[in-house]
């Protein structure tokens, strides 16, 4: 029974560990892949205004950003600026709606971007919860409770707008 107890206790310890890294793991490979490849990096950024600024300032958020959330230094901030990094970039380079053959919903460049789009919007969302989080919930309490949902619209508990009991 000990054992169970220490294998519960390293679970909920390390798996918020490695949700985070599982969040972030793409970024930093990003921000090398723009070092090692700069002419490409630079042909993709395409007619952009400063690019060569925004691309050095692209690489150092890729690389700073994710770190900050793996080792919970000033996470808030640093989810904050990543997600507002995966909004611009699926705002400015993936532009499904340019493409004609999207509308007809016919496979291409088109539907390829707008599934790009869709999934800088899904790590916007998962770093939201690194914001917004004021905890983890351990791994032991998910697998008592499996089914139990979580609060997600109106005042939650502590709030100053909650209900008094």
């Amino acid at each position: 029974m000990k054992e169970h107890a220490t294998t519960m206790m390293l679970i909920n310890d390390y798996a918020p560990l490695l949700f985070r890294i599982c969040l972030v793991v793409l970024f930093p490979f990003s921000g090398l892949d723009k070092i090692v490849n700069w002419p490409s990096a630079m042909k993709q950024a395409g007619n952009l205004p400063f690019k060569r600024t925004m691309l050095v300032a692209s690489i150092i958020v890729e690389l700073a950003t994710p770190l900050c959330i793996v080792t919970g230094w000033h996470d808030r901030l640093a989810a904050f600026i990543l997600a507002g990094f995966c909004v611009i970039t699926a705002v400015l380079f993936h532009q499904f709606w340019r493409f004609p053959e999207f509308w007809q919903f016919k496979e291409g460049e088109g539907l390829e971007h707008f599934w790009e789009f869709l999934k800088n919007f899904g790590l916007v969302g998962g770093l939201g919860f690194i914001m917004l989080a004021p905890r983890t919930l351990p791994v032991s309490e998910v697998v008592q409770q499996p089914l139990a949902s979580t609060h997600v619209i109106g005042p939650q508990a502590g709030s100053p707008l909650a209900p008094t009991p």
